[in-house]
């Protein structure tokens, strides 16, 4: 994974220049309250055509226009053109680019690139976790009620439930330092695989959204799981990061919400 590493380094760099010189432009609807600007889709054609230059045999899955390229050998990648639209359509830095590789639904390699806060964030399966050259380690936090835990972002939608992510919410309040909701999913793991963040919380897994950051925050040593515990994939049904000595007692608080809708 460490040969392909570079790759996915240029195609940050492309991202990177992207998303800081243009405007978010037209913002296409994309059903209720969610969005894409014309700077995703400028994002997402010119990563696609450089991994297809420099990688031809590995297939693409991007959000905004799906998946193309060959599928025979196993490996994916899986962009987010910019993580946290909404952010970066108001104007909020709290928004970047996201590319992990994939080997079927294991993430083994990831990239996340957070043009607005000067931050890129690395790891390969077995070579540690980096910001930039600086190698980074997930948090030693010991209690709950010295972390800090990001929960995503509630569902928008005609049919969206939020009622898990609200008891979520209530149940971290009652016990933890201070709950916070960044916008960004990469942006969470990423802080979650420095250490600035105990613990990222996601009731839903949309591979473009995860695949970087869960590559970046196993390599950085931090424990990953769905909410029930499993070990995590790209088919699991939400993505439970946290460090090491508070897993035991996040599952414990997940166990207490409610069964799913």
């Amino acid at each position: 994974m460490t040969s392909l590493l570079p790759v996915a380094l240029e195609a940050a760099a492309l991202a990177h220049d992207l998303i800081l010189t243009r405007a978010p432009g037209a913002v296409t609807a994309k059903g209720d309250r969610d969005m894409a600007s014309e700077v995703d889709y400028a994002v997402e054609r010119a990563v696609r055509d450089h991994l297809r230059e420099r990688t031809p045999a590995i297939g693409f899955l991007g959000e905004e226009e799906g998946r193309t390229g060959p599928t025979g050998s196993g490996l994916t990648w899986i962009a987010d053109p910019v993580d946290g639209t909404a952010n970066f359509v108001h104007g909020i830095p709290l928004c970047g680019f996201s590319l992990g590789l994939a080997h079927h639904d294991d993430p083994v390699l990831g990239v996340i690139d957070l043009p607005f806060l000067g931050a890129r964030y690395s790891a390969a399966r077995g070579a540690g976790a980096y910001l930039g050259d600086r190698r980074i380690r997930a948090s030693t936090a010991a209690s709950p009620a010295d972390a800090i835990v990001a929960i995503g972002d509630y569902a928008v939608g005609p049919d969206a439930d939020n009622g898990r992510r609200l008891a979520l919410t209530g149940l971290l309040s009652a016990r933890v330092q201070r709950v916070r909701m960044l916008g960004s999913a990469a942006l969470d793991l990423a802080w979650t695989a420095e250490g600035r963040l105990d613990a990222s919380l996601t009731l839903t897994n949309n591979p473009w959204d995860m695949a970087a950051g869960a590559a970046i925050a196993r390599e950085a040593g931090a424990d990953l799981h769905d909410a029930n515990g499993a070990p995590y994939s790209l088919a699991s049904d939400s993505i439970i990061v946290t460090a090491p000595s508070l897993t035991t007692t996040f599952q414990n608080l997940l166990a207490e919400l409610p069964p799913s809708s």
